[in-house]
């Protein structure tokens, strides 16, 4: 089959939607697909990503200079994400696609809260079956298949959003994660069954544009951890806040390692006794390997995965407001409050998220791109 993504990362977007992207992509090349990534040169993206794993990208050009986009009627929430209108976007997909010597597609896979079913309506031409992944269930679709790898979704959320053909995966089993999380899970809950806390994981998003990795380091500071715990803090390159975050580990009263550009991210987590992390697509990567977490939403879009999570026992939920609040008291002292809280519940937070996702998302979803292929 050939499959194209229509993805993008960004300061503003962060990496998540592109890193999830190239997850199934690597899962389909190795199905013996071939995938072509269209992505456009936003401010902070991390597009080399998709040369350095062997895929093919085509650039959508930068936003014009000016940043002034025409706004459209009923257009999506997250319309600014997308740098242009999405009639531009359209016709410059079907340039890129032009370029790359791509007539028809057998997928085309849109990962972009900035488009939405006119889009898609535009692009079904170019392609015989067309794919969403979304998180909001706050737009309309024209697509063939959906996924929304969140806790809680159903079916159901999208009735209204996509044609009565299409059919919609919902859930954590088809979290799309790397194939050594699922190699990972056994020895990462085995090491789990007694207890301890001796190696803290910081991981706030790749881009962390609000420096909310700061903002807990600053909270951790004076708090209740064990005199010989670890702390690893996991961060992308183009963070704005990157050597601030050096700068605050250097102080800390614990040995602390800054880690950018991390590859082995699965075994980091599995060698790790507790998170503290964003509720985004890391959450199922956490659950998987069963690391209990201390959980922030710092996105709207995060929110009600955060509280979902709380729910079923996997994490330990905090307000956002507690990071996005003006006074450092109040989040310092939430932080440390759950640390305190947090030693007793290792095991059972760790069996509670093992439940909700066992790593094998990616596969299933490779499966259902196959069989739902006419050819």
């Amino acid at each position: 089959m050939r499959i194209a993504f229509r993805t993008d990362s960004s300061l503003q977007i962060g990496t998540g939607h592109l890193m999830r992207c190239l997850t199934l992509a690597d899962g389909l090349v190795r199905r013996g697909h071939t995938v072509l990534f269209i992505c456009r040169e936003l401010a902070g993206n991390v597009n080399a990503l998709v040369c350095e794993r062997g895929h093919r990208l085509a650039l959508l050009p930068a936003p014009p200079a000016s940043g002034v986009v025409t706004a459209q009627e009923n257009a999506p929430a997250h319309a600014a994400w997308l740098g242009v209108s999405q009639d531009t976007d359209t016709e410059q997909t079907v340039a890129a696609l032009d370029r790359a010597g791509v007539d028809k597609l057998d997928w085309l896979v849109v990962d972009h809260y900035a488009l939405d079913t006119r889009w898609e309506a535009h692009l079904r031409s170019r392609c015989i079956r067309l794919m969403v992944i979304d998180d909001l269930a706050d737009r309309p679709h024209d697509c063939d298949l959906l996924l929304d790898q969140n806790l809680g979704q159903m079916p159901a959320t999208y009735a209204h959003r996509v044609p009565a053909s299409s059919k919609v995966l919902a859930g954590p089993q088809y979290a799309l994660l790397r194939p050594e999380f699922a190699a990972l899970r056994q020895y990462s809950l085995n090491r789990r069954a007694i207890p301890r806390l001796e190696c803290l994981l910081v991981s706030m998003g790749g881009v962390d544009k609000d420096n909310f990795t700061g903002k807990v380091l600053r909270a951790l500071k004076p708090g209740p951890l064990p005199p010989d715990c670890r702390i690893k803090v996991v961060i992308g390159p183009h963070a704005p806040a990157l050597e601030h975050v050096r700068a605050l580990a250097s102080e800390m009263p614990w040995v602390t390692e800054v880690l950018v550009n991390v590859w082995d991210i699965a075994k980091l987590m599995a060698e790790s006794d507790l998170a503290i992390g964003a509720a985004g697509s890391t959450s199922w990567e956490r659950c998987c390997l069963g690391i209990p977490t201390i959980l922030f939403p710092v996105a709207s879009n995060q929110i009600s995965n955060c509280a979902a999570l709380g729910k079923a026992g996997a994490v330990i939920a905090l307000d956002a407001r507690v990071l996005t609040g003006r006074g450092q008291p109040e989040w310092a002292r939430a932080i440390q409050d759950a640390i305190e809280k947090v030693e007793p519940k290792l095991h059972v937070m760790s069996q509670a998220g093992a439940r909700i996702c066992d790593g094998l998302g990616t596969g299933r979803l490779v499966n259902e791109l196959i069989s739902e292929n006419p050819k």
